[in-house]
């Protein structure tokens, strides 16, 4: 079966995920001998430490990165042992299910099948039978959706601590700029466009139709009230044009002076580059390289970036988001190949504001930091990569200096 690896400790294989797959003609898997007599169970206390350390015990995940359910079952080893008798995929499954099949794989495969969470999770062979009743079931149901938003088109967005209005139109691509954003929620935001709040909700995408609608509604309140004069008997000459006069010069005198103070943030708007950007406003923290058990290959494969949950993260350069969701150790990661062949890894996020196939500008904000997966805490974990999958990073850092990025 293919598990996802651990960013801390364990990480994943490519030579582990080849072997528990089915092969390409579907004749058969790489086993090995069983025993006879062998016991080959485990408790269901056992199997909840590895979906916790798989899934966070998330026996309904489906992030679309291939995995499913509690235990990360790949859908050709769901389909090898039997699983499609309950449900056509393991997220669709319950519990007990997904445990049933586990115990099958751990039969035929062992606790390999789970590389790094088994040792976590003290799964082994010869455990005590799971106290477990699955019943089985045809129909699918639903899966629900995952912990994080990955939308597919942003209507809104909630002022973090740190944002701008010239920020954020550059960030969510606002159709006319910082001025576009700042006219369509001049209500939220007050009379001064250099101030905003944290928590405030803005809108984006419908910024260019509510300028219009203002011009639309305010003439008809002048214009009611040179009809109440027209009754009166005297002079109608004078009071005709007083009215009318009024109304025309306010109006076109207000928005003129208003857009003033909105011509502020132009001075301290950030220039838009065709250079590199620094994945987060922030200093490095563990390097590159640096050696240690904690790592799978022998040293840290990217650098940290230690910030608090919710930082605004970045794509370093143009390019196209390949993966955006769950990955496992990682937590909730993004991958972006970059217009020189280069890939860049953003893991352990909180919130994904981009999608799979997506187009991202340089500086262009595509998540906010957190510390979900196999993290120590808070911060940002940044690879640089030859290819798209572990195991062919660079160093991060002289990459992004290459582009003129100082750090």
């Amino acid at each position: 079966m293919a598990v996802r690896g651990r960013h801390r400790r364990y990480q994943p294989s490519r030579i582990n995920r080849a072997s528990l797959t089915v092969t390409a003609g579907g004749a058969g898997m790489a086993l090995p001998l069983i025993g006879a007599g062998a016991a080959h169970a485990a408790s269901v206390d056992v199997w909840e430490k590895v979906a916790a350390c798989e899934s966070t015990n998330n026996w309904k995940i489906n992030t679309g990165n291939g995995y499913y359910g509690g235990l990360q079952f790949t859908q050709s080893t769901w389909e090898a042992y039997g699983g499609t008798r309950y449900a056509p995929r393991a997220d669709l499954a319950t519990k007990d299910q997904q445990i049933a099949v586990a115990e099958k794989v751990l039969k035929g495969q062992g606790p390999r099948a789970w590389p790094a969470c088994s040792v976590k999770a003290g799964l082994t062979r010869g455990g005590d039978t799971p106290d477990i009743a699955p019943q089985r079931k045809a129909a699918p149901r639903s899966a629900p959706a995952t912990p994080t938003t990955v939308p597919t088109q942003r209507e809104s967005y909630t002022v973090a601590r740190g944002d701008s209005l010239s920020a954020i139109a550059r960030d969510q691509q606002v159709r006319g700029g910082w001025q576009r954003l700042y006219a369509a929620n001049r209500t939220v935001i007050g009379d001064d466009p250099d101030i905003i709040m944290p928590g405030q909700r803005l809108t984006l995408r419908g910024a260019p139709a509510k300028p219009a609608a203002k011009p639309a509604t305010a003439p008809p309140r002048p214009a009611a009230k040179p009809k109440p004069a027209k009754p009166v008997a005297r002079p109608a000459a004078k009071p005709a044009a007083k009215p009318v006069a009024k109304p025309v010069a306010k109006p076109a005198a207000k928005p003129a002076a208003k857009p003033k103070p909105a011509a502020r943030p132009a001075s301290v708007k950030p220039p838009q580059s065709a250079g590199f950007s620094a994945p987060v406003d922030a200093g490095p923290g563990t390097a590159y390289r640096k050696a240690g058990s904690s790592w799978a290959r022998g040293y840290h494969t990217g650098v940290d970036f230690p910030v608090p949950t919710g930082t605004a993260v970045k794509a370093v350069a143009p390019g196209r988001v390949i993966s955006a969701g769950w990955g496992g150790a990682y937590g909730y990661e993004i991958v972006i190949r970059h217009d020189d062949g280069r890939y860049s890894q953003y893991a352990h996020l909180s919130a994904l504001t981009v999608r799979e196939g997506q187009r991202v500008n340089s500086g262009q904000r595509i998540a906010r930091s957190g510390s979900t997966g196999n993290s120590t805490g808070p911060h940002l974990h940044f690879e640089v990569r030859t290819g798209p999958g572990y195991g062919s990073d660079i160093d991060p850092l002289a990459y992004l200096r290459s582009g003129g990025v100082r750090l």
